[in-house]
């Protein structure tokens, strides 16, 4: 069951999945997060969140309209490849499209880059390194 649910509900999965159970909770928060029009999604499976997903509203360089970045996409792994993070982008893509939003876009791990593409997302540009975390590309959708 997909959820709206608060920046802080996405702390611990953010740390587990995305930070390699590094940092504090604290550490894993992103500027943006307790944005008045920020919103955050899990999917639950009974009682458990296995999936998040971050969106803040933020334009990508000279692209025009109402968008939002997706940040922080992250599934515990017992629950990977099960279609969670699917759902969860859909649901999100639809619900901004009743937004009005334009597009979303996202700084996606090289090794997650397939999972967007497979979601409508496009490569908008070339591999870049993040520090401490590996090669990433910014990806896209047009939503209208």
């Amino acid at each position: 069951m997909i959820k709206f649910i608060t920046a802080y509900d996405v702390l611990p999965i953010r740390n587990e999945v995305l930070r390699d159970g590094r940092l504090t909770p604290d550490e894993c928060r992103f500027a943006g997060d307790d944005a008045e029009t920020a919103f955050h999604l899990g999917y639950y499976v009974g009682e458990e969140l296995v999936c998040i997903a971050s969106f803040h509203p933020q334009a990508y360089g000279d692209f025009k309209g109402k968008a939002y970045q997706l940040r922080g996409m992250a599934t515990t792994e017992p629950y990977r490849g099960k279609g969670y993070g699917n759902m969860l982008v859909n649901f999100a893509i639809t619900y901004m499209r009743g937004q009005k939003v334009n597009y979303v876009w996202c700084n996606a791990r090289k090794k997650a880059a397939a999972f967007y593409l497979s979601l409508g997302f496009e490569i908008i540009s070339p591999e870049f390194k993040v520090h401490g975390i590996g090669p990433h590309y910014v990806m896209y959708v047009k939503i209208q």
